[in-house]
């Protein structure tokens, strides 16, 4: 395989772009012009050539991690090609695969069922940065208070999913809407161990038979 110094400028990835369109390469060129160069030690061709084959064998589950393990390939190069994957799922996905939040009302067909149980439920929705739904847990159920509903098990798994963001949802079996006390107090409590973890506490939401309240719309989480 020729270094990419030695091709004719017309046949790099890039200028094929240019002057052909994206449509054209080969998947080892696209990778090309994705991460741009190589290495003093290493062409950027057959750093191209070993991530395709990664890329082949893993996908869709490669990972930041698999991409690091090939000889020139650092954390720019892996943070571009896992951006690359990203957007394309994001702006490429068929409508409907995913479920997206951009307010509370798109919450409530997830946790529905809620304002018809006797018991108060806890609830964690993990999101990625898109917005969109990774996981949705119970966390407790009975009482909420400090002791029964505590950040570790809150955070637990947005951890695990790697999620940029959460959005806890409870029921009042009271029928009430007001938030209590006590809610206001772990609403602040999340926020603040979301900011040290680095996933954002969205919203915190009460459901009731009688209708549904964001705790961010009535300015307890800013």
């Amino acid at each position: 395989m020729k270094k990419m110094k030695d091709l004719p400028l017309h046949d790099r990835p890039r200028e094929k772009i240019a002057r052909r369109g994206v449509s054209v390469l080969s998947d080892h060129e696209l990778i090309e012009a994705i991460i741009g160069r190589g290495t003093k030690r290493k062409d950027v061709r057959e750093i191209a050539k070993e991530i395709d084959v990664i890329l082949r064998e893993q996908r869709p589950g490669v990972r930041f991690e698999d991409l690091m393990s090939i000889e020139g390939v650092g954390s720019t190069k892996a943070s571009q090609m896992m951006a690359c994957f990203e957007l394309g799922r994001r702006y490429f996905t068929t409508a409907g695969d995913a479920h997206k939040i951009t307010r509370p009302e798109d919450i409530l067909p997830l946790v529905a069922h809620l304002k018809d149980k006797k018991q108060e439920y806890f609830i964690c929705i993990t999101l990625n940065g898109a917005g969109e739904v990774l996981g949705n847990r119970i966390v407790t159920v009975g009482l909420l208070n400090h002791s029964l509903v505590h950040p570790r098990e809150v955070f637990a798994d947005a951890i695990t999913d790697r999620a940029a963001s959460i959005i806890c949802v409870h029921n009042h079996p009271s029928g009430s809407l007001e938030p209590s006390s006590q809610d206001i107090a772990i609403t602040a409590q999340l926020r603040d161990a979301g900011s040290l973890v680095g996933i954002q506490l969205i919203d915190h939401i009460i459901i009731a038979k009688s209708g549904h309240l964001s705790m961010r719309e009535r300015g307890f989480l800013s």
